[in-house]
């Protein structure tokens, strides 16, 4: 529901925000199906697909396996249409009877999947966003905690799969990395030898920059995804300074038990960072989407990129290929440790489990997840950061720049997974509306905790 975004990219390769499942303005939706192969090929991974058959009583080996079989796979992640094609060409080595329609689309993906579920259509396997949808759409999700995928997960993203009563309901698409993104070259030309991590930093490197013509920010404001990615810096925070975590102050504003009143941070840090952004950014922020952000800062235009990830650099990149990256946690207080890059997994593929190939479905995802061409798929073929252990990283800067960070430090909750995207959404639009002046800022406030308690869970 993000995750899921470029001025001179092909339309179905726009990025998300993370990403979570995102609705986007454009709509584009891409079927993609495989025609069948004859002949068994003993390719890469050939003995883990068949491996993960023994899983399944209905899929055990013999003239069975062998029968053609058609998964209708439905997602909204447009930026990865190529990767997924590769993965399902590879499977086709693997199991020449297995076809796999692939149907993406970007805009009102939500709205779509919904129907589909309603009118007893529910694709073999959907896409939603993690933490608390992963209870939302529980009762239409195989259940995969036995399964050798979910072994394969690192520990901090199955704990992201996995639903409120300990059952592994979804897999990740990728691992995440939300942060505030930087040039560096731009900063260096600035004086700045390293990035904020006050807000009286923030302060003076925008003056700075401001000294050389340098605009401080790209944004993307015109997209309602990229106000979470944001605001959950500012959530961690708060709650560290109000001695809990932030799942519990999270279902606090969703049980109505706080206010902003009671969070500095997020009273008057989180709303005096975004109006230094749209102050000291790129013109006409509610006109600049995610595809606009991406191009102002790839063209220099900008230091600095808000709400969005690591899953932006290779359209960065396309654009501008030798620009150096450099990511910061966001500055949302006076305390420098609390400027903390942000990772975790906010996006989830969910296998039907009343499909008639649920079996098929579990044994392609076991395969991606534990072949040796899974293994390497995620970083050399997607290029993301892979949600599964013993995976070599993208040779990309921000992931490896995560990579350094973390041997010494450590990141910030992926608090976004708390509160589901209907109230992300909203939470958007209200500050859309606040930035447009047509919203004051305690009209905001308000809105934004009613939100949270009628569309921040799914109780």
């Amino acid at each position: 529901m993000s995750t899921l975004e470029q001025d001179g990219m092909p339309e179905t390769l726009t990025t998300m925000r993370n990403g979570g499942v995102t609705m986007f303005k454009r709509i584009a939706t891409v079927s993609l199906s495989l025609a069948l192969v004859g002949g068994m090929l003993a390719g890469c991974g050939g003995n883990n697909g068949n491996d993960t058959s023994n899983n399944s009583g209905t899929n055990n080996g013999g003239a069975a396996s062998d029968k053609p079989v058609t998964i209708n796979m439905f997602t909204a992640s447009p930026e990865y249409t190529d990767a997924f094609n590769a993965y399902i060409a590879e499977y086709k080595k693997v199991k020449p009877n297995v076809t796999i329609n692939l149907e993406i689309m970007q805009a009102d993906y939500n709205t779509v999947l919904k129907s589909k579920i309603a009118s007893g259509s529910t694709p073999d396997v959907f896409q939603t966003t993690a933490g608390g949808d992963i209870d939302t759409f529980a009762e239409y999700s195989a259940d995969l905690t036995s399964e050798p995928l979910a072994a394969a997960m690192t520990d901090g993203v199955r704990t992201n799969m996995t639903s409120s009563d300990g059952k592994v309901l979804g897999l990740p698409i990728k691992g995440n990395l939300m942060t505030l993104i930087y040039n560096k070259k731009l900063l260096t030309d600035a004086g700045i030898a390293e990035p904020p991590k006050t807000l009286t930093e923030l302060n003076d490197d925008i003056a700075k920059l401001q000294a050389k013509d340098i605009t401080p920010f790209a944004n993307a404001y015109k997209e309602w995804w990229v106000w979470k990615h944001i605001f959950q810096h500012f959530v961690n925070a708060a709650a560290e300074d109000a001695g809990t975590t932030p799942k519990e102050l999270v279902q606090q504003f969703i049980d109505g038990k706080t206010t902003f009143n009671d969070h500095p941070i997020l009273k008057d840090n989180f709303f005096n960072f975004i109006d230094l952004t749209v102050k000291n950014g790129t013109d006409k922020p509610l006109e600049r989407d995610s595809n606009a952000e991406v191009s102002d800062f790839a063209q220099g235009k900008a230091a600095f990129m808000t709400g969005k990830g690591a899953w932006d650099e290779e359209a960065i990149k396309k654009i501008s290929p030798d620009i150096q990256i450099g990511i910061a946690g966001y500055p949302v207080s006076e305390k420098p440790e609390q400027a903390l890059i942000v990772t975790g997994a906010d996006q989830a593929l969910r296998i039907n489990k009343d499909s008639k190939v649920a079996r098929e479905a579990i044994d392609f995802f076991n395969w991606l997840y534990t072949s040796d061409y899974g293994k390497q798929w995620f970083s050399s073929v997607a290029k993301v950061i892979p949600p599964i252990k013993d995976a070599p990283l993208p040779d990309l800067d921000m992931p490896k720049e995560m990579d350094e960070i973390l041997k010494t430090g450590k990141s910030g909750d992926l608090s976004v997974n708390y509160s589901l995207d209907t109230f992300h959404q909203k939470f958007g639009e209200i500050m859309q509306a606040y930035i447009g002046k047509s919203k004051s800022k305690d009209q905001a406030i308000s809105e934004i905790q009613t939100a949270w308690q009628q569309f921040g869970s799914a109780e």
